[in-house]
């Protein structure tokens, strides 16, 4: 196998940032560049792209009138100079804090420098001066300042807080700046550099610790990284600012459209280097496709009109440096418990809310579901059983139906009619093999006189009459048919058409993925949605095979009709869907972010809960197997049932493939252009 430049993070539109908390000496600017450099050295060894260092780092922040004396302020220039120069063959864009003289006055500055070159210097634009804050005795503010240049450390740059700066040689790494309490004010100037362009913001703080704060911090951060659809890195003073009156604890964290990327340990007493890679792809997809941002861009007169572009050529390495941030195998399920059970409790909620409130709109009195003792099924029939429930009608108001066929297994059934007893529902069977039969013969297909051929036309006949019964059902008793399928068969076209498991009346799971279902199911359980005996049964229909029981069992093994051999893992079908249907990623990213996702069962997180023997790894080679299977059934296979499907509820921020909600796409489309990016730009397997 040969990676090239696949296994590169800079091939799939990801950088390695660092928020640089060093071990700074008070008004000592030959010490604290020191302490820049070797922190700039660590980050390039590290394969580090931008490194993002504390408020005033050269001089350090708590110094007061120590600011004013020209003696400090000729050592921080000569602190600029060393820097530079010792970071000229490094690859790093540094963005150092230093106090620095400009006509007359003095500003609270970034300092943005790339292999020796001071490309811009940005000024805090502002001052705060209250409680514990003085910065009006010392800095001017720099709201306002734009269109200028400066010279430090003999070096002219621009100067102003109209700057942005973007690497020539990787076009998505575009950086916007401001400085402590700029993002604390109502509209941060890192607002319109992100509506400039800027895809990444970096806040050089300083920002003493009091009870509290580092949450205050955080919420910013998030905020402003899904406000501004950025990446947002900030680098916190720490340990060595004078503590006469206040405390510094090293905050540093890295957000990315509102996640959480990393965080440092507070109050150490030794140098921090936090380093995470951050996809700026995805913020321009995401900027792309929420036409919100450009709508903002116009309604304050196109920022990018006004900014100054600083272009620099920051010869990324391009190297496999590995992936530095967690990747989660299940992009439709959270990895942490807290998060699992509130994703849970809102997805469960949502989908008996809709179902509810469609049983309320039709004035029926009954919901038919056909119920197979399989995930899907089971997972519609507890929906509807809470929907009775909240609604106060009885749950004999639905009625449901096991309908066996040629490979009905007896473990399914059984669960079938359990579950359904277990929740008081009016429960029936229907044995749909006689018409089945009958329908085969109709066709003159070889199955009606006993060969085994087990084609399409044997298993739709199936699928078909069962969907038939159920809508005859509905008009009988007065119903509507509740579907079962959900968004990963839709996804995959793992569904028959029009009289068959892909039409209902309302389909209720059409917005959850397959497992995100086993999760809503265990959730249940944990939960004591209902009573201990039923929680039994859901647990014992967790562990039973997906199947369509289509197709009779393997006379000589005895095997059952395995979905999964036949068209892949769901769990990596959903990876696939997640980052193509919410972002539109390119396959070859795709792959790479499944691959780091999945290589290794023992490394990385998984969803509380998981059971130890489900854990799977994949090699590259079947991710890019499975994942060519995907694209081809996705865009090319599978659109015109999508195309036709019944209402239903949007239930994940992954997305829904309603055409009336988040997917819309022509249903005689082509694969090839996917397929042909694959085998462009992925791996060579």
């Amino acid at each position: 196998m040969r990676l090239g430049e696949f296994g590169a993070i800079h091939s799939h539109g990801l950088v390695r940032v660092a928020a640089a908390t060093p071990v700074v000496a008070t008004a000592d600017p030959a010490r604290n560049a020191a302490a820049t450099i070797a922190l700039a050295r660590q980050a390039d060894a590290d394969g580090v792209d931008l490194v993002v260092y504390p408020e005033l780092g050269l001089s350090s922040y708590a110094i007061d009138d120590l600011l004013l004396q020209d003696a400090l302020l000729d050592g921080v220039e000569e602190a600029v100079s060393a820097v530079c120069e010792a970071t000229r063959d490094l690859g790093p864009l540094l963005l150092v804090g230093a106090p620095v003289r400009c006509r007359g006055r003095l500003y609270n500055t970034a300092l943005v420098i790339s292999r020796g070159r001071v490309l811009g210097v940005v000024p805090k634009s502002f001052l705060p001066n209250y409680r514990e804050y003085y910065e009006k005795r010392w800095f001017a503010p720099g709201a306002g300042v734009t269109g200028q240049d400066v010279t430090i450390a003999g070096q002219t740059a621009p100067f102003g807080t109209d700057l942005i700066f973007a690497a020539t040689d990787l076009p998505e790494l575009v950086v916007g700046v401001e400085i402590c309490e700029d993002y604390w004010a109502p509209i941060p100037p890192s607002s319109y550099a992100a509506l400039a362009g800027a895809t990444l913001l970096a806040n050089l703080s300083a920002s003493n610790i009091v009870v509290g704060k580092s949450a205050d911090r955080a919420h910013l951060s998030a905020a402003q990284s899904a406000r501004a659809m950025a990446v947002y890195v900030y680098s916190a003073a720490g340990t060595g600012e004078s503590t006469t009156d206040l405390a510094w604890d090293g905050q540093g964290t890295v957000h990315e459209l509102g996640d959480l990327l990393a965080q440092s340990e507070r109050f150490t007493e030794d140098a921090q280097l936090l380093v995470t890679d951050v996809d700026l792809a995805r913020v321009r997809l995401e900027r792309m496709r929420t036409g919100t941002f450009n709508d903002s861009a116009v309604a304050h007169d196109r920022p990018e009109r006004h900014f100054r572009t600083v272009r620099f050529e920051h010869r990324p390495h391009r190297r496999d440096v590995g992936l530095r941030r967690s990747q989660r195998r299940f992009p439709f399920v959270p990895d942490t418990r807290e998060r699992l059970d509130l994703d849970c409790y809102e997805a469960f909620n949502i989908q008996v809310h809709g179902l509810a409130r469609r049983f309320q709109a039709t004035g029926g009195a009954t919901m038919v579901i056909g119920v197979s003792g399989g995930l899907d099924s089971t997972h519609a029939l507890i929906v509807a059983a809470k929907a009775c429930d909240r609604l106060g009608v009885p749950r004999t108001s639905i009625l449901g139906y096991t309908m066996p066929g040629f490979a009905t297994g007896q473990e399914t059934k059984a669960n079938a009619w359990a579950l359904m007893r277990a929740l008081g529902i009016e429960a029936a069977e229907i044995d749909i093999r006689p018409a089945a039969r009958q329908l085969l013969a109709d066709l003159g297909h070889p199955a009606a006189q006993g060969e085994p051929v087990y084609d399409v036309t044997f298993e739709n006949v199936q699928a078909g009459l069962r969907t038939d019964y159920l809508f005859r059902l509905a008009n009988q008793r007065g119903g509507f048919v509740v579907g079962t399928g959900d968004l990963s068969e839709l996804a995959l076209g793992w569904c028959t058409y029009g009289v068959g498991d892909q039409m209902s009346h309302y389909a209720v799971n059409a917005g959850v993925p397959k497992t995100l279902i086993q999760y809503l199911i265990r959730w249940t359980v944990a939960t004591g949605q209902f009573d201990e005996a039923t929680g039994s049964l859901l647990t014992a229909i967790l562990g039973t095979e997906i199947s369509p029981e289509l197709v009779p069992a393997d006379e000589e093994t005895g095997a059952m009709q395995s979905t999964e051999d036949r068209i892949g893992p769901y769990e990596l079908h959903d990876f696939f869907l997640f980052h193509i249907l919410r972002y539109g990623l390119p396959p070859s990213k795709v792959a790479f972010l499944a691959w780091h996702a999945w290589r290794e069962a023992d490394a990385g997180r998984w969803p509380a809960g998981f059971p130890a023997e489900g854990r799977h790894a994949y090699e590259l080679s079947t991710i890019v197997h499975w994942l060519e299977a995907f694209l081809t059934r996705f865009f090319q296979l599978s659109q015109f049932k999508r195309s036709a499907l019944p209402n239903g509820p949007k239930v994940s921020a992954g997305g829904t493939l309603s055409p009336r909600g988040d997917w819309r796409a022509p249903s005689d489309a082509s694969a090839a252009v996917w397929l042909a990016e694959l085998r462009a730009n992925g791996p060579a397997v």
